[in-house]
């Protein structure tokens, strides 16, 4: 659910005023403190514009398929990339996917975060900074590294990019990073995947 909620760019007072749930359960919610009953479920999954089966059904295979001409696509307002989402955002799975389309010289600002990321590069070229070290990346190449190393990359070329990105996001315990990496760095925060 907080997964879900901070990819729709939501607050838990957001959430608690779509759905009529007081914050302070959503919260209980979120932390595994509290188990809604189905119609709180189900007040809740309308307010994040998904049936109440998306948190309690058994994911099966077939559920899971992207066409490559059919893939959902996305943007971010604000942002200038473009994402088709790869993966099946279901309860239960860990992992997160997106190929994101890279306009020329586009720069993503430092982030640091719980978790761990996959990016390969479909095509063009990416200056991806992990850390102090640069990383010059060109098609077929892929870098795999913790998302605790603060992390930054950018399209410096006149040419379009894409990049296949594959992550692990632990909101639980990326929140408490976040609090501590702003009292240490202004332009580190928490990195969350991006979602319409």
């Amino acid at each position: 659910m907080r997964a879900l909620r901070k990819r729709l760019s939501m607050t838990l007072k957001d959430l608690s005023s779509a759905s009529g749930v007081s914050v302070g359960y959503l919260s209980q919610v979120e932390r595994g403190n509290a188990t809604p009953t189905l119609g709180t479920l189900t007040q809740i999954a309308q307010a994040l514009e998904v049936d109440a089966d998306y948190f309690v059904r058994t994911p099966r295979a077939v559920d899971s398929l992207t066409r490559g001409g059919a893939r959902p696509k996305f943007a971010v307002a604000g942002s200038s990339i473009e994402y088709e989402q790869i993966g099946a955002e279901r309860a239960g799975h860990e992992l997160t996917s997106y190929v994101m389309n890279v306009p020329p010289g586009y720069e993503s600002e430092v982030v640091t975060h719980v978790g761990e990321e996959i990016i390969y590069i479909l095509e063009g070229t990416i200056s991806q900074i992990v850390g102090e070290r640069e990383y010059l990346m060109e098609a077929g190449d892929s870098l795999h590294y913790l998302g605790t190393t603060p992390h930054c990359w950018s399209n410096k070329t006149d040419k379009p990019a894409r990049i296949l990105w594959v992550g692990r996001m632990q909101y639980h315990k990326s929140g408490e990073l976040g609090q501590i990496e702003a009292r240490g760095s202004e332009k580190s925060r928490e990195m969350l995947p991006l979602r319409r």
